[in-house]
């Protein structure tokens, strides 16, 4: 078993038997928490060795970044997670492919509210650098080292960041062209 392995569900792989780590066979990745979901590998590095981490997993095989992402944990902050790593308001989520391999392996990266600042994944995975800015622009959390840390889906004049959980939904009216005004 590797250092801080969780099952969080069933496992569904050939003949029942759980996938060969790949945590466990690079030691780059050592001392890094893991668990395992559905037969997908989950990783678990801190934010210091978050790029580090990645960069290790692509020099193995783990060639395409499909997926980076955010979740807002405000309501749940009692969710499972594997031994040793430290439940934080925001979760970074990023999902990285290997096509030789035909596996997937997922980064969760937590983040904390009041310093809600990850390193840009960038220069490892060229292809992250408008997921990043989506995640800047809902979440609100910043990527140091990005060349572009702008907002891609809100008005650059925009106050707040839409997915966080204590965002205020409020009210826009709607506005006809040629409509009669409110009596």
């Amino acid at each position: 078993m590797v250092q801080g392995d969780v099952e969080d569900g069933p496992v569904a792989t050939d003949g029942g038997a759980r996938p060969q780590s790949v945590a466990a066979t690079l030691p780059g990745l050592a001392g890094v928490p893991v668990s395992f979901f559905r037969g997908d590998e989950i990783i678990f590095p801190d934010r210091e060795r978050y790029v580090e981490v990645a960069t290790t997993l692509k020099r193995a095989g783990f060639i395409t970044c499909s997926d980076l992402c955010a979740a807002d944990y405000l309501t749940y902050m009692g969710r499972a997670l594997p031994e040793g790593v430290v439940g934080e308001r925001f979760e970074l989520v990023v999902n990285l492919l290997s096509h030789e391999h035909r596996r997937y392996i997922r980064l969760r990266v937590q983040i904390p509210a009041e310093d809600a600042v990850a390193p840009t994944l960038f220069y490892v995975y060229p292809g992250t650098e408008n997921m990043e800015r989506e995640v800047y622009d809902l979440f609100g959390i910043t990527f140091t080292g990005h060349p572009d840390m702008t907002r891609i889906l809100m008005p650059q004049d925009w106050e707040g960041h839409p997915l966080r959980k204590d965002y205020g939904v409020g009210r826009v009216p709607v506005q006809f062209k040629d409509a009669p005004g409110p009596r």
